[in-house]
């Protein structure tokens, strides 16, 4: 995952499908996925239904160079597993289900094959892949790590392997890996299961060598049919061979000299063969060929010219003639058991699938008969038959009088600070505009359809033609002024704009190329460059230009070949380039001169040299191996992958930075809920633009917001404009834009007051009528003292609507669909929305626009019917039945969402925090959509009469505010505040329990458990807390069965030994090891050992060492009250915090488990303490220990027990009194008396306490009574009856204390000693106690035989200082006297 956080994906593709240049194809074994690669490193999933239709499903990206090889890697059938390589020699895992990448790895070296081949030690089944490509040995890598194993390695001419195939032996436990070396030598190696089970790397080697003179050999291939022959295909001929002893059976030449580029056996007496132009061969082989038949091997011997060419069976051409750019793939698939068509699958440079079924081509048709194509599609086909188009992220600002598709997007950066994007079009105009605003626009239905022009945006027009850079410095870097944004064009020119006022402040026109990047130099480069960007043209120069001199300090222009990597070395004041052939030109920044130019080995070096002196490459665009072309498609991906990483340091500094700044004040919380990034597949590409949420950062920011908003009821925007714009409520327009002025100038000043770290936008772009206004108003241009735009529209709430409105599954129930749009403000796709997946490393999957059409096909037969149904049915439902991955990501995420929102008051999208500044009157052409809506919603049956009362006047409040800013107070805030929380409960609750019913289980992929149990202590506990939820929901939902699979399948991962003694060793081990760079201090894993400890105590106490792991625990929460006095904001806990509160939850459920084991096992700790404190002279550091430390949250634990437990505590009353009285100050208790220092204890009648000499009183179980001295901290036992007491009191005037039991059903009183040195206590003296008189009394009945009756049998009540009352609970009194 990018990090840890929660990431997803939203992806608007824009009309035009992105490029897929397809370099490999592959289709599952199931039959229903084809998979191909590209050579810009895409991957496009494709879903080929039974009668061969073909759906484009997903993009998965994550590779940085071209495809060059696919193949499985999983041969069960549940899993579908496959294994991608590129150029540049990056290896990745996929699963094909979800497009999650499951592992991914780097090698030195190019595969240009791979093959999969599994096999079996005892019951357990292995997965190999065997790797070949540009080096002289075949690879052997294990199948579900990626680590290379061993390696094949050849002894005689070793050389690079061109093809290679694998022989599956039945009879022996032997298999045969046959591979022909470039220079035309057939080898062949036995790998057998003894060698696979081997872990060891010492090479194989071969077991013979032979040469068979085919050059240039294209594939090789094994006959599955007759297990007998091999197909080998050079470019210029083929050639079928006998797999015993490698004798040639026949050859063909090429056809019309074509070069072939490969084949494969279609049946024992068939093969097919295809060409570089796309054209396919098949042949029938003749009867020497066929091992069944009589004259098998006749021909082997004779001359090759003998071996006459087999029959030309059919013929298949390409339909369409249309021009490529690289060579077509083209690839032979037979079905296995369960599926049985024969395909050949052919991609070209278009993305154009095309499939052949050659399964029932009858025997009959002779000679040169052409075969049908039964399916062909492209990526842009399946984009244009979308209906409606897959949106771009600006298209409804970007239509073209009379044309049908929209200007491209061909530039864009994103400024979070303000939430807006900056769109670079091919035209040469330049849009700023707020993303999730744009966003809704596309995505979602509402009142925004009908306004033309919407969002409020900004033109910037300067470019002759494309803009083909933006870039933002100050999101960059801070030194940079926030004003500036830099864009450079096809016009060679450079130009920095004020985003503020939309002007055009310089251009540069130094370049004599188009620009093709802009960079920002790093940090500690010299005072002047600190103020440049570097420019990079496609004229091979690099500029320096300086934002500050407005010049160009600095053109680096004598190099030979283009661009491909920048680096500094800010120390020497130098600029290294380094071009695509290898050479390095060194610049002086200062001078402009050029330092040295090198090649070779000094060249690498040099660069390598760079990324020393700074740890963090600042922007190279790749590996010098790589040309210009792939570099730039690349650059995105890069960032991409570079702001996962970015995204976990900024977060680690975050929160080190709020620890060490602890000050009570929130610490700034940096990272956006929101990344808009745009990627492109290729160079020419339009932008597709990425939308990325973290949901972690959104919850931040929500409840910082809730945290720092004023006191609602003081000043909020309603009260506001209540007060200004109320009086006159036809709201004419002079009213309107006095309200307008107040309100700006309330609002500086409640900014002021609340020095809001939220972010505000202060631009200066939107909307005409604004700036009319400004032209034409004195009085408010006058109040505003800095350029603000529109008062901010709320960017986090924005954020979180269109994200909310995205996942929510629509549909399925309808009374809550109608509470999320009416009183949530919550609205519906109007298309489907494509998400993604982030997963390892930053490698991520897009769907693609129509990813759910096949099943919509499905279910409707009518096409029309599909559409009209696709609108309202498939839209929400559509990402629950994708994949268990996506579910879990989007379950987690709106869970978690909606309980946050829910925890906020009134978290509603609907209303005056949502709305744009101050009132003015609607647009005269718009209709005013708040009227549309002013019938009263029908709402749920189950607050019916509740919701009814409210709804009315909600929707006429809002319709009023509307127009002149006033809202009628008849409007019950709470009560909408608790509808509003009511609605996202059953939000949240319908998904967490109810989607597997509402959906049906054929339509939703219920989540993963390892996802969730990943996430069971996340850093973020709204995410924690809908992981756990959902964990537990799912593992109810799939009942004991499931359960019990679940564990088999991770069974075998545990170690062996596991039993209950391990399992508490490795926990409580995990609990108390000190920190270590292994184990540091507040680790996950440590978080869960205590949770686990805390929820599973009771079967782990007997095996633990009950007194260590309390101590470890309170150890840990011991400064809880420090580190979690800021946790109510929900920002994420720093480590330290999170292992606290995981202890003390911890600590809680132990002693409300086994109370009197805590209780025991606390006052022992005590006792020792207070032992050692009096024998030892050690007094000062006594203060410092785990106990001492720990007072406040004993004091906690032990007011939980008083509460739930009150007959544990009774039972241990005298040592519950040992830890209070450790715990608590003497002095305080002295000041304030018990009552107020720990008031829980005082409700137990046993207890009394005396504050003019500060005594307690405590009765035990065993019917004697403890004394407590607060002053010396001493206590003394008076023993005085048999069973135990039930009550105790002293005597107003501390001369008497009455002690009751219930069990012997006798009252004594004790006559307290007053002497006066006793009670200076100056002799230290116990004070004597004698017993005075004892009376029966006739026992109590308890009301009921509950353990909780018994505690409150009966009381003593002194009513002067010597008559007493015995008060029963059933009103009973008996009156003593001393």
């Amino acid at each position: 995952m990018a990090g840890n956080s929660l990431v997803l994906p939203i992806v608007l593709w824009g009309r035009k499908a992105p490029t897929h240049c397809i370099s490999a194809v592959l289709l599952t074994d199931d039959g229903a996925t084809i998979v191909t690669g590209c050579h810009d490193g895409q991957i496009c999933l494709w879903d080929l239904s039974v009668d061969l239709e073909v759906n484009p499903r997903a993009l998965l990206f994550g590779h940085t160079a071209s495809i060059t090889c696919l193949s499985k890697a999983c041969a069960s059938s549940d899993k579908q597993y496959i294994v991608s390589a590129s150029e540049s020699g990056e290896m990745c895992l996929w699963d094909v289900n979800d497009g999650r990448c499951i592992e991914f790895t780097k090698l030195a070296c190019t595969h240009t094959g791979i093959q999969f081949y599994q096999f079996s030690v005892g019951n357990q089944r292995e997965g190999r892949l065997l790797c070949h490509g540009h080096y002289p040995e075949i690879l052997v890598v294990d199948a579900t790590s990626l680590e290379v194993l061993y390696s094949l390695v050849s002894k005689i001419s070793p050389d690079w392997i061109s093809s290679m195939s694998i022989i599956r032996s039945h009879r022996t436990q032997e298999d045969t890996v046959v591979a022909l070396s470039v220079m035309g030598i057939l080898k062949v190696w036995i790998v057998t299961s003894e060698i696979s089970g081997l872990q060891d790397t010492e090479p194989i080697f071969e077991e013979e060598s032979k040469p068979i003179y085919c050059q240039n050999c294209q594939s090789i291939s094994f006959c599955a049919f007759t297990q007998r022959s091999l197909l080998v295909v050079c470019s210029k001929y083929w050639r079928v061979f006998d797999a015993g002893d490698y004798s040639l059976l026949c050859s063909g030449p090429s056809e019309n000299g074509q070069t072939w580029t490969g084949g494969d056996f279609v049946s024992a007496d068939k093969v097919i063969i295809w060409t570089e132009n796309g054209q396919s061969y098949i042949y029938k082989l003749p009867a020497s060929c066929l091992p069944a038949s009589d004259s098998f091997r006749s021909d082997v011997g004779k001359a090759v010219e003998n071996l006459v060419p087999p029959v030309q069976h059919s013929f298949l051409d390409r339909t369409d003639k249309e021009l490529l750019i690289c060579p077509p793939v083209t690839r032979f698939f037979y079905g296995c058991k369960e599926y049985f068509h024969k395909l050949l699958i052919q991609g070209d440079s278009s993305g154009r699938l095309n499939i052949w079924n050659i399964s029932d081509t009858p025997d009959k048709q002779e000679g040169t008969g052409e075969l049908e194509m039964t399916t062909s599609v492209s990526l842009q086909e399946a984009f244009d038959k979308l209906n409606p188009c897959p949106a771009g992220i600006i298209d409804q600002l970007s239509v073209i009088p009379n044309s049908n598709e929209p200007l491209k997007v061909t530039a864009s950066v994103y400024i979070p600070a303000h939430g807006r994007l900056v769109c670079g079009r091919e035209d040469g105009s330049i849009v700023i505009v707020p993303a999730t605003q744009t966003a809704i626009v596309q995505l979602l239905q509402g009142e925004h359809m009908l306004r033309r022009g919407w969002p409020p945006h900004r033109t910037l027009r300067g470019h002759r033609n494309k803009v083909t850079c933006l870039l933002y410095p100050h999101q960059v870097s801070a030194r940079y002024d926030q004003r500036y944004l830099i864009s450079g064009g096809v016009d060679f020119s450079v130009i920095i704009w004020d985003i503020f006022s939309g002007e055009m402040k310089h251009i540069f026109c130094v370049h004599g190329g188009e620009i093709t990047q802009l960079l920002v130099p790093p940090e500690n480069c010299s005072a002047r460059v600190q103020h440049c960007i570097c420019s990079v043209a496609s004229d091979h120069s690099v500029g320096l230009l300086s934002l500050r001199e407005k010049k160009c300090i600095m053109l680096a222009s004598r190099h030979l070949f283009p661009i491909q990597v920048i680096k500094w070395r800010p120390s020497d004041d130098y600029l290294v380039v380094g071009c695509s052939d290898g050479s390095v030109y060194v610049w002086q920044m200062d001078t402009g001169a050029l330092d040295r130019c090198v090649m070779g080995i000094t060249a690498v070096e040099i660069l390598n040299a760079c990324d020393e002196a700074t740890p963090a490459a600042v922007d190279s665009l790749s590996h010098p191996a790589v040309n210009l072309k792939q570099a730039m498609t690349r650059r995105s991906l890069a960032a991409l992958k570079n702001m996962a990483h970015h995204k976990l340091q900024t977060l680690a500094t975050n929160l080190l930075a709020s620890e060490a700044s602890e000050k009570g004040n929130l610490p700034k919380y940096s990272h956006n809920s929101l990344m808009v990034q745009a990627i492109k597949t290729n160079l020419t590409d339009p932008d597709i633009h990425v939308l990325f949420f973290d949901v972690e950062a959104l919850i931040i920011q929500l409840l910082t917001e809730e945290a720092s908003r004023p006191n609602t009821a003081l000043i909020s925007p309603e009260n506001l404009q209540k007060a200004s714009g109320g009086s006159d409520k036809g709201g004419s327009f002079l009213t309107g834009k006095r309200a307008a002025v107040l309100f700006q100038q309330v609002k500086e000043t409640i900014k002021e007051n609340i020095k809001e770290h939220l972010l505000d936008d202060e631009e200066e772009d939107e909307e005409i009528m604004r700036q009319r206004r400004e032209e034409s108003d004195p009085e408010y241009r006058a109040s505003k003292s800095k350029p603000l735009t529109l008062l901010e529209y709320n960017l986090t709430m924005d954020t979180a609507k269109l994200f909310m409105s995205c996942l929510h599954a629509w549909g399925l129930n309808d009374v809550l669909d109608e509470v999320c749009l009416d009183r949530l403000g919550m609205l519906k796709p109007h298309c489907t929305v494509s998400f993604g997946l982030l997963s390892r490393g930053g490698h991520m999957s897009l769907m693609l626009p129509g990813y759910n059409q096949a099943a919509c096909k499905l279910s409707h037969g009518k096409a029309e019917v599909g559409r009209k149904l696709l609108a309202t049915e498939g839209v929400g439902k559509g990402t629950y039945g994708v994949s268990r991955a996506v579910t879990t990501q989007h379950l987690l995420s709106i869970i978690s969402l909606a309980n946050t929102l829910m925890s906020m008051t009134n978290a509603t999208f609907i209303g005056d925090h949502m709305k744009k500044g101050p009132t003015r009157p609607p647009r005269p052409g718009t209709p005013d959509l708040s009227k549309a809506r002013g019938s009263p919603p029908t709402s749920s049956n189950i607050v019916q009469g509740q919701i009814k009362q409210v709804a009315a006047p909600v929707v006429s409040a809002r319709s009023d505010a509307d127009h002149s800013g006033s809202d009628p107070a008849s409007t019950p805030a709470l009560h909408t505040c608790f509808l509003v929380n009511e609605g996202w409960s059953q939000l949240a609750a319908m998904h967490c329990v109810m989607l597997p019913d509402l959906l049906g289980l054929d339509k939703f992929r219920p989540p993963l458990l390892e996802m969730l149990a990943r996430r069971w202590q996340d850093r973020c506990l709204e995410v924690r807390e809908a992981a756990q939820a959902l964990l537990l929901a799912e593992l109810r939902r799939i009942e004991q069965a499931g359960r019990k699979e679940a564990i088999d399948t991770w069974a075998p991962y545990l170690p062996q030994y596991m039993d209950h003694i391990i399992s508490r060793k490795a926990l409580t081990f995990l609990l108390l090891q000190p920190p270590s760079p292994k184990l540091p201090p507040h680790s996950t894993i440590r978080r869960t050992a205590i949770d686990l400890i805390g929820r599973g105590f009771t079967v782990w106490e007997p095996y633990m060492d009950v007194s260590a792991v309390l101590m470890g625990l309170l150890e840990l929460c011991a400064d809880a009250e420090k580190q979690l006095a800021n946790i109510t904001m929900g920002l994420p806990l720093s480590p330290a915090a999170d292992s606290a509160r995981s202890s003390r939850h911890a600590l809680s459920l132990i002693a409300t488990a086994r109370p009197p084991a805590f209780i025991t096992t606390i006052a022992k700790e005590v006792h020792r303490h207070t032992a050692l404190a009096a024998n030892t002279q050690s007094q000062q550091n006594m203060h410092t220990t785990t106990l001492a430390r720990a007072k406040g949250e004993i004091l906690r634990v032990i007011e939980i027990l008083i509460e739930k437990m009150p007959t544990d505590v009774v039972d241990l009353l005298v040592e519950v009194m040992d830890i209070i009285m450790y715990c608590l100050e003497g002095s305080l208790v002295k000041k304030k008396g018990l009552q107020e220092c720990f008031p829980a204890i005082c409700r137990f009648y046993m207890v009394s306490y005396y504050e003019r000499n500060h005594r307690i009183a405590v009765g035990a179980r065993h019917g004697s009574v403890a004394l407590y001295d607060i002053r010396t901290g001493k206590s003394q036992t008076i023993h005085g009856h048999k069973g135990p007491i039930t009550a105790v009191a002293f005597a107003p005037d501390g001369r008497y204390l009455a002690t009751y039991s219930n069990t012997d059903s006798h009252i004594s009183f004790w006559q307290m000693n007053t002497s006066l040195l006793g009670s200076i206590g100056m002799l230290n003296s116990a004070p004597q106690l004698r017993c005075i008189k004892t009376y029966q009394v006739p026992p109590v009945q308890p009301a009921s035989p509950g353990s909780h009756n018994a505690l409150r049998l009966a009381r003593l009540i002194w009513t002067s200082n010597r008559n007493v009352i015995l008060m029963a609970h059933d009103g009973k009194e008996h009156r003593f006297m001393v």
